[in-house]
Parts: structure tokens; sequence; C-alpha cells
């Protein structure tokens, strides 16, 4: 029983949604030859952060599974308040100085990414996520 509420315990602490999310959103970031490396450590090291330093909630990340002839994809969903509060936080974002140096070091060695597919998501009546 300590064990299974232990668990609990983390995993609600590791994994906790903002209350107030109502509109998700899922990103595909499609890389050039060779990038997906360094576009995986550009997140983890910097987008994250600046992200949720402008009120985007970073809900989880993947990869796309190898298939021959396809490149590996990023794919990651964030929330928003409501597609107003996205609108500002994206604006806010791109304008961030951080953002723009973090940007233009990443790509000294040619671009990233690119393709990116945005959509917005809302959640189901009987959706775990609200």
């Amino acid at each position: 029983m300590k064990i299974i509420f232990l668990l609990t315990t983390l995993l609600s602490l590791s994994f906790s949604l903002p209350s107030s999310a109502t509109l998700y959103e899922l990103r595909t970031y499609t890389p050039h030859e060779d990038k997906l490396d360094d576009l995986q450590t550009r997140f983890r090291d910097h987008t994250l952060k600046i992200f949720e330093s402008h009120g985007m909630s970073n809900i989880g990340y993947w990869l796309t599974e190898k298939k021959e002839g396809e490149p590996q994809k990023l794919v990651y969903i964030i929330s928003h308040k409501n597609k107003q509060a996205a609108a500002a936080s994206w604006k806010a974002f791109i304008a961030d100085p951080k953002w723009q140096a973090v940007f233009a070091a990443s790509k000294v060695n040619g671009k990233l990414v690119k393709a990116i597919e945005s959509q917005y998501l809302t959640p189901t009546d009987f959706s775990k996520l609200k």
C-alpha cells in the first residue's frame, strides 16, 4: 500500500496538468536530414523553458517511429488557456530575445526544421485530459 501511495504521489507531481488548460496544440516538426538530434537538444535545453515563460504548458514530447524513406519527426503537445492566449504566447515567444538567440545559434550549421504542422485540439467530454 505504501508503495502504491508513493508511486501515485510521484506521478501526480511529475505529471500535473494545468487546471485551466482548455485548448491543446499538437505540433509536428519534420527535421532536415541529420538534424533530429540537434532539434531535440534545442528543445531539451532551451525551448521548453521559454515556452513555459510565455504561458505555454508542456504536456508531452515524442518521436515518430522510424520508417524507411521517411524522416523521423518530433511530435509534441502543449496547452493554452484558449485560442487568444495561444496567439499571445506565440507572439511573445517569437519576439523573445532568448529564443531569438537560441534559434540563431542552433542554425549556424544549417536549419534544423524542414516543416512544422500545427493543429489545435479541444478535449471531448469523455477525455481524461480536459
